[in-house]
């Protein structure tokens, strides 16, 4: 009999995620992903959960995609050719950009590469001032000679971001007609749709970037709409978005700017989920791979969202969860520089050939190698044909111990060292420099290799508690079915906080507000599970960064606005270690985040196994220079209310755990493993 499914799919680069939640609970499994086609890795999925989960397409009324096509384009800058249209004067604000560079001592540092070179940028007469007023009207004569030389330019899409455009966008709407008028056939990015904000090069950049990847995710979308729907799932495409919700896959037409992030936003929506399950709604999540490792903040049980994110080479500043992204994975090559030191990443050997311990051509010592050594891991457990540990073992005496005059025991332990150092200092970005203590936050750790490395971030960092869930494979699968569908956008208004009027301020955020009921409207959600978050961003005179305040619920009147002024100096204060409660504020961007709450699907009680485990084997393995000789755990016979004590391995079928000596590992009603440093 068939029952209503939801089916979230998350593409990786080595794997395809994917969770059916239905009447039956939740089913989890793995395909290998298509990077050459992307989609077919998604139907894959769905052939194989129709296989192991029983899923029948007809039965699927919710589809949610987390996707990296737009990331890795932007990243490989295999994108589609475009022009930019500007206010004339600004044709080089896209690549002048801002004085920062990535070391400030480097003379010969390069800045990136501009999204449009300078022959397809093209200036357009017409100037606004800063509050909108017409200084200059828009010659539409020259206008139509522009799009006449984009015509000939043969581009797929084109950027329109003129000065100001954020007050009054009626010269980049005209310019759009024109270019339609003229007959100029490719997609079109206007800086007031994409980013109506301050700052011309951020604005500038992240149209240019929208329209740049509008054609790449026009046809990648394409062909998994057709494909979906030739599979007979009637459910429409839902799409992660960078800020942690989902939308229509319409709208990541239109704003593929906003889903550069989908992948790594859907971990922390389910990481958030686990955590608040299990009682912890403030944590730190980790999610360590065979490349990377991205770390975050929930706050209350929801992400921290920022406008100042980067991706690559470039500053994107549309609503982004506030992901900090290392070099830092399993697959992380470990080397010696010129000065003698012991070096781990960026560089990956990947999947293929991946660390020598695969066994599959690898040469180069990892993180996962200085695992084995160390007693960590069993690759053999995992991999067929995997390496000897011989020849891990004289790959990193060869390579790292004598050039630096160690033991191989001692290097190998220097390789984690190192990578725990540079994880740490990730954690502190996104907790101590953003004003948040990480004793007050519990420590969610998940991906391939998150759960090995999480207790001993977890003590350097003195959090209290590591919680490694049932589902870290595939967290970010599971993320898409909990994330409510999400639409944020901003506008900006700079005007001193004095100055704003209470109605004026209402009638700003009703014109957002009634743009957003009708989208939520269109996905099917009713006027009782809408949800409306005001906020603005404030800043004192002056200043050239920006706090993101809430407003209070209910009518805004004078009393509200000075709450308003309060609650920015104290977030000033707790930010940056003071305030200047007498200084003038000035407002800058006007937000409204809406949201349509699903229903996420309920996690299962933990069942089998037994509250008294017995180890599965036992191996020597090293703590810090220490040797032990180690229980190791199978996962699956660890029932709620088990208790393991460090030192101690818990083996799982797509992650292990390691409880150092000291720590206590116990399991939770849900099948998490929390462990207490």
């Amino acid at each position: 009999m068939e029952t209503d499914a939801r089916v979230g799919v998350d593409v990786g680069g080595t794997f395809t995620d994917v969770v059916v939640a239905d009447a039956d609970g939740l089913t989890m499994l793995k395909v290998p992903s298509t990077p050459d086609a992307p989609d077919r890795g998604v139907l894959d999925g769905l052939d194989a959960a129709g296989e192991d989960a029983d899923l029948a397409p007809a039965a699927v009324d919710f589809f949610a995609h987390g996707t990296t096509v737009a990331t890795n384009a932007l990243l490989e800058r295999e994108w589609a050719e475009t022009a930019l249209l500007t206010t004339a004067g600004f044709r080089d604000a896209v690549e002048i950009g801002r004085q920062t560079r990535p070391d400030l001592y480097d003379l010969r540092a390069e800045k990136p590469s501009p999204v449009v070179p300078r022959d397809r940028r093209f200036e357009v007469p017409e100037r606004l001032d800063r509050r909108g007023e017409v200084l200059e009207p828009l010659d539409e004569d020259a206008a139509r000679e522009v799009a006449h030389a984009v015509a000939d330019a043969e581009v797929e899409s084109v950027a329109i971001c003129f000065l100001f455009a954020f007050e009054d966008d009626t010269h980049e709407r005209r310019m759009a007609e024109i270019l339609e008028a003229e007959g100029v056939d490719c997609e079109r990015s206007l800086s007031c749709d994409v980013l109506p904000e301050i700052r011309e090069y951020e604005r500038t950049l992240a149209t240019s970037i929208n329209a740049a990847l509008k054609p790449v995710m026009n046809r990648y979308l394409g062909r998994l709409e057709e494909g979906v729907a030739d599979a007979g799932v009637p459910a429409p495409v839902q799409v992660m978005q960078s800020n942690g919700g989902v939308a229509s896959a319409e709208t990541a037409r239109e704003r593929p700017v906003n889903t550069l992030l989908s992948g790594p936003a859907a971990g922390v929506r389910g990481a958030a989920h686990v955590a608040g399950a299990a009682g912890f709604d403030d944590v730190l999540t980790m999610d360590m791979g065979g490349t990377s490792c991205d770390v975050s903040l929930v706050r209350d049980g929801d992400p921290v969202v920022s406008t100042e994110g980067q991706v690559g080479d470039y500053p994107v500043n549309v609503p982004m969860v506030d992901v900090h992204t290392i070099g830092a994975g399993g697959g992380s090559i470990a080397w010696v520089d010129e000065g003698g030191s012991l070096r781990v990443g960026p560089r990956s050997a990947g999947a293929d050939p991946g660390p020598i311990c695969y066994g599959r051509g690898g040469t180069d010592p990892t993180v996962t190698d200085a695992h084995l050594l160390l007693g960590r891991i069993d690759p053999g457990a995992f991999f067929e044909g995997s390496a000897d540990e011989s020849t891990v073992r004289e790959a990193v005496r060869e390579r790292l111990a004598e050039p630096l005059d160690l033991t191989v025991s001692e290097a190998a332990q220097g390789v984690l060292d190192v990578a725990n150092a540079n994880m740490e200092r990730a954690l502190r970005v996104v907790s101590v420099e953003r004003g948040h203590d990480p004793r007050d936050f519990s420590l969610v750790a998940y991906g391939g290799a998150g759960p090995l490395h999480a207790a001993e971030l977890a003590a350097e960092l003195d959090v209290p508690r590591v919680v490694v869930p049932r589902s870290a494979g595939v967290l970010s699968a599971l993320g898409l079915l909990i994330s409510d569908v999400v639409y944020e956008d901003g506008v900006s208004a700079v005007r001193p906080w004095a100055a704003v009027d209470p109605d004026g301020l209402t009638e700003r955020f009703e014109s957002l507000a009634a743009d957003h009921r009708g989208r939520l409207a269109e996905e099917g959600y009713p006027p009782e599970r809408r949800r409306f978050e005001r906020a603005v961003d404030l800043r004192y005179r002056g200043q050239s960064f920006d706090l993101r305040v809430p407003l209070p619920d209910g009518a805004l009147d004078d009393e509200a606005l000075a709450t308003v002024a309060d609650r920015f100096h104290e977030r000033h204060e707790r930010r940056y270690g003071h305030a200047s409660p007498d200084e003038p504020v000035e407002l800058v961007t006007v937000r409204l985040r809406s949201r349509g709450v699903v229903d996420p699907p309920a996690l299962s009680v933990a069942e089998g196994g037994t509250t008294d485990p017995t180890p599965r084997t036992t191996r020597g393995a090293s703590f810090e220079g220490e040797h032990y000789e180690t229980p190791v755990y199978d996962r699956s016979t660890l029932a709620a209310g088990a208790g393991v004590d460090g030192p101690a391995v818990i083996e799982g079928v797509e992650s292990t755990a390691v409880v150092p000596p000291g720590a206590r590992a116990s399991v939770d009603d849900l099948g998490n493993v929390v462990i207490e440093p």
